[in-house]
């Protein structure tokens, strides 16, 4: 915005004033440039893990579609407010007016349950903006005294807040940040904290591959649950890959998590492989190749999707972690797959994912809803 003015001894002045938004898009780039090139020269010693973190109600996927794609985050450019909940650099303005609702019942009959809301808005100047609130509920529990007398009920609930941010640099690059406001209450101990992604996102000229590297959750508690005791945040570092192909209606993705640890094998003491061999009195371990590959594929997560004539979806996801984690010893069965199928319909787009998280059934169901608010009006 400029403003020019002029004296009556023939003197001029021109006064220019900085465009506001045009600062809050420097700022927030530089911001997020920053954080990503911060995070790559100078990463934590180890990412955190089951166990060791926080409000874990961050590494969660609520999204149906990406719950079924086999992991919590992905990177595709197609304008779905879903995947800007953990991948800021995807929103854009073509959002403008969507919303979802999402809910996910974790296990049938444990009373768990989580979903969020989200909005999108683009804004002229400043830039486009999408809102969310997350919640996770642990459901209800009975209260005891030490001689076994009931007292009562009391629950346990995490809430997030979301703001997210994406802007375009180039017709190839794009970046993002989410700011986050994470509020937990179990029983009487209460934590409150705050916590942001960075994301960049790249967009080959074909637009059938896309690239996203993302740093989630860098943050800390604010007010921990017991004073003086701060707990870390569930940090990670993660790359997203999407290849679309040309001529056939089919995406393969993958996701390499926790990139700041190298190790995220555990021993099982049920584990054949680690069972004391009756003849030699030792126990019987992986070789150093297996156990190389092991630790690689803990890493990686991998999954398709394809599309019928744009508006039915057929999807599928493998998470090998969580099979190892989640398989027994004597059935692995389907545990660390997930299945799910997308529907479009006009302003209306409905998911549904089923998750294998265990071998033995009761596993979790995605639902989620995103509609087009905007569509309702160009139609009237």
């Amino acid at each position: 915005m400029i403003f020019r003015g002029s004296y009556t001894n023939k003197m001029s002045v021109t006064l220019k004033i900085v465009n506001i938004p045009t600062i809050v898009h420097r700022f927030l780039t530089a911001f997020i440039i920053t954080g990503l090139l911060t995070v790559l020269v100078s990463v934590p010693a180890g990412a955190q893990i089951g166990g060791e973190a926080t409000y874990k109600i961050l590494t969660l996927t609520s999204s149906a579609r990406v719950a079924a794609l086999g992991g919590n985050v992905a990177a595709i450019k197609d304008n779905d407010i879903t995947l800007t909940l953990t991948n800021p650099s995807l929103i854009t303005p073509e959002m403008n007016g969507n919303m979802a609702l999402s809910y996910v019942n974790y296990y049938n009959g444990s009373g768990i349950n989580l979903g969020y809301f989200m909005y999108s808005r683009n804004f002229e100047k400043a830039g486009s903006f999408v809102g969310s609130l997350q919640f996770m509920s642990y459901g209800k529990f009975t209260e005891a005294d030490e001689t076994g007398t009931i007292i009562g009920d009391f629950t346990a609930s995490d809430y997030a807040l979301n703001i997210g941010w994406g802007r375009k640099l180039t017709d190839r690059f794009f970046i993002g940040a989410n700011a986050k406001l994470i509020y937990s209450s179990y029983y009487t101990y209460n934590s409150f904290g705050m916590a942001v992604d960075v994301a960049g996102t790249y967009l080959s000229k074909s637009e059938l591959f896309t690239a996203s590297l993302l740093a989630r959750n860098i943050g800390s508690q604010i007010d921990p649950y017991v004073t003086g005791k701060y707990e870390p945040l569930p940090f990670d570092l993660q790359i997203a890959l999407s290849q679309k192909f040309k001529h056939i209606p089919f995406r393969l993705h993958l996701i390499l998590t926790n990139l700041t640890r190298w190790d995220l094998a555990y021993t099982d003491s049920t584990d054949a492989n680690n069972q004391v061999n009756q003849l030699t009195g030792k126990i019987d371990e992986k070789s150093d190749l297996e156990k190389f590959g092991d630790n690689l594929m803990r890493h990686v997560v991998i999954g398709g999707e394809v599309t019928i004539a744009k508006v039915l979806s057929a999807r599928i996801g493998y998470n090998y972690q969580r099979r190892q984690e989640m398989k027994l010893p004597s059935k692995a069965g389907m545990a660390g797959f997930t299945f799910g199928i997308g529907c479009r319909v006009k302003m209306f787009n409905l998911s549904y994912t089923r998750s294998v998280a265990q071998a033995g059934g009761n596993n979790p169901n995605y639902l989620t809803l995103m509609v087009n608010l905007g569509g309702f009006s160009k139609k009237n």
